[in-house]
């Protein structure tokens, strides 16, 4: 079995409060991207990882992917094993999901190479222990995500856009991010609820007015080429431009395919890991 596990963006990411345990409760629009790592699945006798690709991720029981499959044998007491390939395109630390994303692509995947029945609702379940992008990896959509990742609200869309993605700097720790938020003052936040609208109704205007990430801010502070990268995507004719996640990459919004596949094509001199991609329903596409 072959798969497609498509990494996501947040066009808002917003922190409302955190819990005892020291999860963040969030407030976030997001929504897959055409972006996507590519999962072979193989019957086997037992477990196994490899891994392709840029960048190449440990192949272990450290990897999400490896873990997600050993979580799933755990929660039905399956005792059949699988080959599990991940072929890396979505850059690593860059707040797009890649991670999750493949976790979500095994546990569909391998859902069916098992025959091991269980429903949307409980392979989310299992996501959610292994990270809280993971349930949304699972289902896809335009979706309002809030309290760790567990509540996801499916909203309408009017069109897809076209993005130029980079990651202009190596990969931040999620952890330090947090930490830094919490130290900084007077952080704007985004509109959630215009942006919503804006989304819905493919209004350009809103859309660039109301988007907002308050994590963006501090990671500039430890990565000044977000903020560099950000400002050169509206140079180059993005009409808005916006960190994903805790970072480090950023993405540029276009109206036109062409232009979009132009400036990638120009920026990916500059910064390696840049990429062209879409705005898309489906977050695992079997193959």
């Amino acid at each position: 079995m072959r798969l497609k596990a498509r990494a996501k963006i947040n066009w808002t990411l917003d922190i409302l409060g955190q819990r005892e345990d020291g999860y963040h409760l969030m407030d976030m629009l997001m929504q897959p991207v055409t972006l996507a790592d590519t999962i072979t699945l193989t019957p086997a006798s037992e477990v196994t990882i490899s891994t392709g690709g840029y960048p190449l991720l440990p192949a272990n029981e450290r990897n999400l992917a490896y873990r997600a499959a050993m979580a799933l044998k755990e929660a039905t007491g399956c005792t059949r094993g699988a080959a599990i390939h991940v072929e890396k395109r979505i850059p690593v630390g860059a707040g797009m999901g890649g991670g999750s994303a493949d976790a979500a692509g095994v546990l569909a995947g391998l859902n069916q190479l098992w025959q091991t029945g269980l429903d949307q609702q409980q392979l989310e379940a299992i996501g959610l222990t292994l990270g809280a992008d993971v349930p949304f990896c699972l289902r896809g959509g335009l979706t309002r995500t809030t309290g760790i990742g567990e509540s996801m609200q499916p909203l309408p869309f009017g069109k897809h856009y076209h993005l130029v993605v980079i990651q202009p700097c190596r990969g931040l720790s999620t952890g330090a991010v947090f930490t830094a938020y919490h130290e900084k003052e007077n952080i704007p936040r985004p509109a959630t609820e215009d942006a919503r609208l804006a989304l819905e109704k493919g209004d350009n205007a809103l859309l660039a007015a109301s988007l907002g990430n308050v994590l963006q801010a501090v990671s500039q502070d430890m990565h000044p080429a977000i903020g560099e990268a950000i400002e050169e995507l509206k140079k180059q004719g993005a009409f808005t431009a916006l960190m994903t996640g805790s970072g480090s990459a950023v993405f540029g919004v276009f109206e036109e395919e062409d232009q979009a596949r132009a400036v990638a094509r120009e920026l990916r001199r500059r910064w390696r890991s840049t990429f062209y991609c879409q705005t898309c329903q489906e977050s695992i596409v079997i193959l």
